[in-house]
């Protein structure tokens, strides 16, 4: 069957990261599978193309881009018979626009996160206005349903829950040896503990709450951040003046996630909002103890005293005693790395993910018959 992805771009990220892993798991398959972005292709891009996946960019420019959407329209005419799978609000409510006058299609939406805080914001009310056409959106989490059901969307297909998932067989367990080669790689004294985290360097991921953080643990604590964006100054900033600039190493955007994390001693993510991380599924698979905080369906993730712990949004002295808390008692840790990699062995998988999506697709039948089953 035909099953055509359209996002926003393809840069690094947990979104794009879902739809590489997904579309190729489809491809895989034996499904005719196609990646459109609304703007430019992204780093990730090579991945799909390397796999035989077509990625087309439409180049769009900001505001109505006319010659954008024409160029979307004409990509999906000859789609329009299999499924036209969308990620987040605006490729969607483009997607929907350049559909409009052709045969009916599947088209079908995921939300990766807990939209907007603005319901009445321009592009919230865009994709409120896209319902009519949109046969059923997925959230990633039960956080995440419950929020949009409370802001008054429902599709008329009905809004499901699939849970993202990853390649858990490409990460390996943490280990004393692999955490000693990481130490020295990144110039640190021998014996420095590591906290690390990944994501984009922004206001939501709030990484400026973890290195405030840093400064209230012992000096053998260092910090790692994996990632880049808009705040990195602000954030390099924020490490010189908090007194840790030494003792934090920014390592920008990197493609080599799954050999770090298991170098790290505990993994931290501060985020004000969450949708299904990503990041986190991946620390599980790297039997990393996880400090999170206590937003978006970060709990359907990290069992609270199992896998690590979790602590309220903008609260220093809370992040800080729950690091000191994992990092002080080995024991424990030790305990929280083995149930957070048997937790993603069991539940994160991508191939989980990958047949909730196909049962998905199948909620919504094209006229005439069902579709293949995508995996055993």
């Amino acid at each position: 069957m035909k099953i055509t992805h359209v996002v926003e771009n393809l840069e690094r990220g947990g979104l794009e990261r879902v739809v590489v892993d997904l579309a190729g798991m489809q491809h895989q398959a034996g499904h005719d599978c196609k990646v459109v972005c609304l703007f430019g292709a992204g780093a990730l891009a090579p991945e799909l193309r390397r796999q035989g996946i077509p990625v087309h960019a439409c180049g769009k420019s900001g505001g109505l881009d006319v010659r954008a959407l024409l160029r979307l329209r004409s990509l999906l005419r000859t789609r329009r018979e299999g499924v036209i799978h969308t990620h987040n609000a605006t490729a969607h409510y483009h997607a929907a626009l350049a559909l409009l006058g052709l045969a009916p299609c599947r088209l079908l939406n995921t939300r990766h996160g807990m939209g907007a805080d603005d319901r009445n914001s321009r592009r919230e009310r865009l994709y409120r206005l896209s319902m009519p056409l949109t046969h059923g959106v997925a959230a990633v989490c039960d956080a995440a349903r419950a929020r949009f059901q409370a802001h008054g969307l429902h599709p008329p297909g009905g809004l499901e829950i699939v849970r993202n998932g990853i390649h858990v067989e490409r990460f390996r367990p943490s280990s004393a040896v692999l955490r000693r080669h990481l130490v020295d790689e990144l110039g640190f004294a021998p014996g420095t503990r590591l906290i690390g985290t990944v994501g984009r360097l922004n206001v939501v991921k709030d990484q400026a709450n973890l290195v405030h953080a840093l400064a209230r643990l012992p000096a053998d604590v260092a910090l790692v951040l994996v990632g880049d964006g808009p705040l990195r100054d602000e954030l390099e900033r924020c490490a010189r003046e908090a007194g840790v600039a030494a003792r934090v190493r920014f390592l920008g955007d990197r493609g080599d996630v799954h050999r770090l994390l298991p170098g790290l001693d505990l993994f931290a993510l501060p985020s004000r909002s969450e949708g299904y991380s990503i990041a986190l599924l991946e620390a599980a698979a790297s039997a990393l103890p996880i400090v999170a905080t206590d937003v978006g369906g970060n709990a359907e993730i990290v069992r609270h005293g199992a896998m690590g712990e979790l602590v309220p949004a903008d609260d220093t002295e809370a992040l800080a005693g729950a690091l000191s808390r994992v990092l002080a008692d080995e024991a424990s840790a030790e305990r929280m790395r083995a149930a957070a990699r048997d937790w993603a062995l069991r539940e994160a998988s991508l191939q989980s993910m990958a047949r909730r999506y196909m049962a998905f697709y199948e909620s919504t039948p094209a006229r005439g018959g069902q579709l293949d089953v995508l995996c055993g």
